[in-house]
């Protein structure tokens, strides 16, 4: 069985990017040229076509992204693991109503692959928890998918 290759989001990942959600991004890393993976929390999917990350300014796939916007989004989803390849770009530099000074990456889909191998499926999802103020985290969370809302 060959595995399913979409030009956006099904309804089920759409759905799945609607809230703060465990990923992992792989960019090109600028000083080596090698692949430079990432995990991240904070994404949205705007629409099926678009998905929106926000980052610290500091982040070294800040940097990445401006030498080669080419990135995969790694999603576990729908009882399968997802591939998302698309062209990303620094949409806001400094994203407002945040305390921290966070860009948003918007990232343009070309293909949406199902990457889980054959025969198999996913039977528990990644969790995870904060380590730190549990109230702090919460509001920030809040502060940052609210303002990717807005954006």
């Amino acid at each position: 069985m060959v595995n399913q290759v979409e030009p956006r989001l099904i309804k089920p990942l759409f759905d799945e990017l609607q809230k703060e959600k465990f990923v992992t991004l792989a960019t090109i890393d600028h000083e080596t040229g090698g692949p430079n993976v990432r995990a991240i929390s904070w994404v949205l999917a705007k629409n099926d076509c678009i998905i929106y990350f926000a980052v610290d300014n500091r982040s070294k796939i800040l940097e990445n992204i401006s030498r080669n916007n080419q990135v995969v989004i790694n999603l576990i989803a729908n009882e399968s693991v997802y591939s998302i390849q698309g062209v990303a770009a620094i949409k806001v530099d400094r994203l407002p109503d945040v305390p921290l000074k966070l860009a948003l990456v918007e990232v343009s889909i070309n293909e949406v692959r199902d990457v889980m191998f054959y025969g198999s499926k996913i039977i528990s999802e990644v969790q995870y928890d904060k380590t730190y103020d549990k109230k702090a985290a919460e509001r920030l969370d809040r502060q940052v998918m609210e303002a990717m809302k807005k954006a």
